[in-house]
């Protein structure tokens, strides 16, 4: 890999930072079928990194060694410079790793506002006897992560439903209660899966300032699968093409573009 230790400043003005995580020769078998073959990238400390590749390429399942749903058969993950153990999820999501899906995963049944709280659980630490009865710590923690929950409300623009049933909202009003609900865990790392599937055009531009603003007001770091090109060429520092469970490019979206495997396995045609 490149020696990426020191920081770097991007036409717009934002700082990149050292390696915050890598995958080191990654390989995820599923019986037979090899999902992910001896694959190797980085991320760095506050850029937008995005993950691209044609469906089955294996995206969602690097998405998902990432945040502990799956342990690969070979292979490391480094994260903040120490080799990282095999952990479940919600170990992972302790590390400062927030996540949201590919197909939406919110309780319908719940308010915007209780969905986001649902955010909050790695931050609290009072008793359940104290939340019972919410007393003393409990109910100090409970206005610390309310007080929270309401920034990210506001920050996102969804004041006027925090109190709607999840169930009742548009697909595009979900998506971004679920990035409410991941931003709310104060993440240092993002991961996006497919945030704009399924939008309109002015969904998805409402969803990339969003993710601009994520990076550039919070810092935080942001790794993302989408497939939608010019949302991807717009956003991204830095792109890694994945086919066939095997990495084919990796560069910046401008290298990317010009990759002729890229063009060939994914995009079709070169962009100029």
């Amino acid at each position: 890999m490149n020696d990426m230790s020191t920081s770097t400043v991007t036409e717009d003005g934002r700082t990149i930072g050292g390696v915050m995580m890598e995958m080191r020769n990654i390989t995820l078998r599923f019986g037979g079928v090899v999902a992910i073959k001896d694959i190797s990238f980085d991320i760095r400390e506050g850029e937008i990194r995005a993950i691209i590749g044609p469906n089955g390429a294996g995206k969602s399942s690097m998405l998902n060694v990432i945040s502990g749903f799956y342990h690969p058969q070979e292979g490391e993950v480094w994260y903040h410079g120490a080799r990282r153990k095999a952990m479940k999820p919600y170990q992972v999501a302790r590390q400062g790793i927030a996540r949201t899906f590919q197909n939406i995963a919110l309780f319908d049944g719940m308010s915007v506002l209780d969905n986001i709280m649902t955010g909050r659980i790695n931050h609290m630490s009072s008793s359940f006897l104290d939340q019972a009865i919410w007393w003393g710590k409990a109910q100090r923690e409970e206005v610390e992560h309310r007080r929270k929950a309401e920034e990210i409300i506001d920050f996102l623009e969804i004041q006027a439903i925090r109190k709607t049933p999840v169930g009742r909202l548009p697909y595009g009003l979900k998506k971004r209660v679920e990035l409410a609900r991941a931003l709310v865990a104060e993440p240092k790392l993002l991961l996006l899966d497919e945030p704009m599937a399924g939008m309109n055009v002015e969904e998805k531009e409402d969803m990339s300032r969003f993710i601009l603003d994520v990076n550039d007001e919070f810092g935080t770091t942001i790794a993302l699968i989408e497939h939608d090109m010019g949302v991807v060429m717009d956003l991204s520092d830095r792109v890694v093409v994945m086919d066939y469970g095997k990495k084919i490019g990796d560069g910046s979206p401008d290298e990317v573009r010009q990759n002729q495997e890229v063009i060939d396995a994914y995009l079709g045609v070169a962009h100029d």
